[in-house]
C-alpha cells in the first residue's frame, strides 16, 4: 500500500458489530509475509530496514528461493494499490498449517476473479502469474510451496522478536477491551485509525477510500509487526471483515530487563506476569501448570501482582481469569513511562 494518505476507509458499526469485534489471538503468518514483501520493495533508506533486506535476500539466495520469490511473490503482493485477498485467509488464526491449506484451497473462481483485479491494477509481469490467473490447481499448490519456503527463510529467523512484539500489542489492546469494551479498544489503535461512533475512519492510499458496512458481522483486528504505512482491509465485501494495522514500535524486553524483573519480583512471579502478558485471560490453573507450581501458590502470586496493580483479575464461572494492566505491560517492555 502507498505511503501517501489522501483517502479514508470508513467502517460502519452497529451495536451488534461492536459486540462481535474481536482481536486476533495469534500472530498471523501470512499478513506478516505480505508486510515483509512490501518492505522488500520499499525504497526506504532506513539502515535497519536496509540490513534486513540484505539478510532476506541472502537467505532466499542460499535456499534457492530468490527466483521464485521475484517471479511470483513480489508481483503478487505489490506495494499498492491492490494485492489478492486470498493471500491472507482468516484461517491463519487457526495456525500456520491451516493458513497454507486455506491458501492452496482457494476456490478456482475466486482466484481468477482476484487475479483479474490484480491484472487491471498492476499487470501480471511473469508467466507464473499468468498460469495462476487461470486458477490452475497445480499452480496454487506450487504457490503454497513457495509461500511456505519464503516464510521459513525470511520470517522464521525473526519470529521470536515478531511474536513477542505482537503479544505485547495484543496484551495492551486486550486490556482496553477488558476495561472499556470494544469502543475503548477501537479508540486506542494507531494515529491512522480514528473512532468516531459509529464509524471507524482509517487513513488509506489515494483513490482507495471506500465504505464497509459491517451489518452484524463484527470486525477482526489483526496487529502486524512487518506491516508499514496504512492499515489494510480485505477488498471482497463477502469475506469476513478484517482490519490489519501496523503496531507502534515499542522497546521490547531483553535478557537484562528480564534479570532485573526477576530481581524485583522473584523468578516465579516474573514468569507469571510474563505469561499473563503474553496470554491475556489465562486462568490460575493454567498459570500453575506452566510454572510447575500448585494452584494455591499460583493464586498467591497472582494476588501479589494484583495488589501491585500489575494485573487485573475477573471471575468467570468457576475460573479466575487474569489480564495485564498497562503498568504491568509497561514494566515488561521497559516503557519509558515506568520510573
Amino acid at each position: 500500500m502507498r505511503e501517501h494518505v489522501r483517502s479514508v476507509l470508513r467502517i460502519v458499526f452497529t451495536a451488534e458489530d461492536l459486540a462481535l469485534t474481536r482481536l486476533a489471538t495469534r500472530t498471523d503468518l501470512l499478513w506478516e509475509m505480505v508486510g515483509s514483501l512490501h518492505r522488500l520493495q520499499s525504497r526506504d533508506s532506513d539502515r535497519a530496514l536496509a540490513a534486513w533486506r540484505r539478510q532476506a535476500h541472502l537467505r532466499l539466495t542460499e535456499r534457492g528461493l530468490l527466483p521464485s520469490s521475484r517471479a511470483v511473490l513480489l508481483p503478487l503482493a505489490p506495494r499498492g494499490p491492490y494485492f489478492p485477498d486470498f493471500l491472507t485467509p482468516i484461517q491463519a488464526q487457526l495456525g500456520d498449517e491451516a493458513a497454507f491449506q486455506a491458501l492452496v484451497d482457494t476456490p478456482r473462481k475466486r482466484v481468477r476473479s482476484e487475479m483479474e483485479v490484480l491484472r487491471r491494477s498492476s499487470g501480471l509481469p511473469s508467466a507464473d502469474l499468468e498460469e495462476l490467473a487461470r486458477g490452475d490447481q497445480g499452480s496454487m499448490r506450487r504457490l503454497g510451496r513457495v509461500v511456505a519456503g519464503y516464510c521459513r527463510a525470511v520470517l522464521t529467523p525473526h519470529w521470536s522478536e515478531i511474536d513477542r512484539a505482537l503479544a505485547t500489542e495484543r496484551a495492551i489492546m486486550q486490556r482496553h477491551l477488558f476495561t472499556g469494551g470494544a469502543e475503548q479498544m477501537l479508540a486506542n489503535l494507531t494515529s491512522a485509525i480514528r473512532w468516531r461512533p459509529p464509524v471507524l475512519e482509517v487513513d488509506y492510499p489515494a483513490g482507495a477510500g471506500r465504505e464497509i458496512q459491517l451489518r452484524g458481522r463484527g470486525l477482526t483486528l489483526i496487529p502486524s509487526y512487518l506491516g508499514r504505512g496504512n492499515p489494510v482491509a480485505l477488498v471482497d465485501p463477502a469475506l469476513p471483515p478484517v482490519l490489519t494495522y501496523p503496531i507502534p514500535r515499542r522497546t521490547t524486553s531483553n535478557a537484562q530487563a528480564g534479570n532485573a524483573l526477576e530481581a524485583l519480583l522473584g523468578r516465579t512471579r516474573a514468569e507469571i506476569l510474563n505469561r499473563i502478558s503474553h496470554t491475556p485471560g489465562c486462568s490460575t490453573s493454567e498459570l500453575a501448570r506452566d510454572a510447575g507450581i500448585s494452584v494455591s501458590t499460583a493464586s498467591e502470586h497472582a494476588h501479589v501482582l494484583r495488589q501491585a496493580n500489575l494485573i487485573a483479575s475477573v471471575r468467570q464461572a468457576n475460573l479466575m481469569l487474569h489480564h495485564p494492566t498497562e503498568l504491568g505491560t509497561a514494566l515488561l517492555t521497559r516503557s519509558p513511562h515506568v520510573r
